[in-house]
């Protein structure tokens, strides 16, 4: 068939989501690659370890997503976290709520795929539960506060919220330029703090954050240029095929949870297809299966008191709550929205830090190893 042919575009995108959630489930279950874990590892006990791998996942991934968008392979500008809406109460209150919700449920839905496929039910019970709040976020009962009292809140900005179009609209300076000094700061500065505590980082540290940085890059490539039509045949207008959203994305998991959830209960429906997001996190799941097969660490784990079950579920729902109305999980703000150099997810990333810190401190979540 030819390149340009819908079918087979939507076809590479959604196989290719699966290939890219199955790198990135092994490396998350070789590495520990966890921003929950970043967190808490810093905040409890002081190690930078996995605070460093997360930090070199999103220097890697703007220096990558930079290298193409300026070359052409894909349009940043058509990309959620570049829009001009910019809902900055839901950003930093969903931040909030997902970042505490993280901390109370062991994992952010990344980690917990990861965990599941190495035989946890704790997190395959948080991710069902993830599912369910998210999609309730997105059209049920949590809607409602959602779109009438949180993103009513949105101004809509002069354009791109991307902090290289923020600052040249501030300083009358050409915005590509911005977006490359930004980029190679945050660059030079993770850098220098790794190689500050060069002696606490461990081959995982570097392997996990650089190839995470990676396959954010890898998935706009695939959803933004490889998916790209610029002529739908069906409608005579661009197109970004195999994504949910019909634009190009990253690595995400809070809303293709819940579109995993439609697609298993309206599995009949051929209006509910599979998208890049729900294959990606089937990949995951099955890459730390394979992985955690092959290292020896697949072992059966389940909750041992009730208390224990009502964080994890309390948990979930903050950040299938907290996920959608942030517009992205801690990969999807966390990684993939600060390489976009996103100001609204620089805002969530914030809020997560500020939840994920109180949950620390008011609950002494220490015994709960991400």
């Amino acid at each position: 068939m030819p390149a340009s042919d819908p079918s087979s575009l939507t076809r590479l995108v959604v196989w290719g989501g699966l290939a890219l959630g199955l790198v990135l489930g092994s490396v998350g279950q070789a590495t520990r690659f966890c921003v929950r874990g970043a967190i808490a590892d810093w905040v409890q006990l002081r190690h930078p370890g996995r605070l460093v791998s997360w930090l070199l996942a999103i220097a890697v991934g703007a220096v990558a997503v930079q290298a193409l968008a300026g070359m052409g392979a894909f349009d940043a500008s058509r990309t959620i976290g570049w829009g001009e809406r910019f809902p900055w109460l839901s950003y930093l209150l969903g931040g909030l709520l997902f970042g505490y919700g993280m901390i109370l449920a062991g994992g952010c839905p990344q980690r917990c795929l990861v965990k599941a496929g190495s035989g946890n039910l704790k997190a395959l019970l948080t991710l069902v539960l993830v599912a369910i709040a998210s999609l309730m976020t997105l059209r049920g009962a949590f809607a409602v506060p959602r779109a009438e009292w949180l993103d009513a809140s949105a101004v809509t900005l002069a354009g791109s919220q991307d902090l290289g179009a923020v600052l040249g609209r501030a300083l009358a300076l050409p915005p590509q330029g911005l977006r490359w000094g930004v980029t190679l700061a945050v660059t030079a500065g993770v850098l220098a703090l790794a190689w500050r505590v060069r002696a606490q980082l461990r081959p995982a540290h570097w392997i996990g954050g650089i190839a995470v940085g990676l396959l954010v890059a890898a998935a706009f490539y695939l959803t933004g240029h490889l998916g790209y039509l610029a002529e739908n045949p069906d409608t005579l207008e661009p197109a970004w095929l195999g994504t949910q959203s019909k634009r190009p994305e990253g690595l995400s998991f809070a809303a293709p949870l819940a579109h995993a959830l439609d697609l298993l209960t309206l599995w009949t429906d051929r209006a509910t297809v599979a998208t890049f997001g729900v294959t990606l996190a089937l990949g995951v799941l099955l890459g730390a299966f394979a992985t955690a097969k092959l290292r020896g660490d697949f072992r059966i784990e389940s909750f041992r008191k009730p208390g224990e079950l009502g964080a994890h579920a309390a948990g979930a729902v903050l950040m299938g709550f907290g996920g959608v109305t942030a517009l992205g999980c801690s990969l999807g703000n966390g990684v993939t929205g600060l390489a976009l150099l996103s100001s609204g997810s620089l805002l969530a990333v914030a809020g997560i830090c500020a939840g994920a810190w109180l949950a620390l401190r008011r609950a002494g979540a220490a015994s709960w190893v991400a």
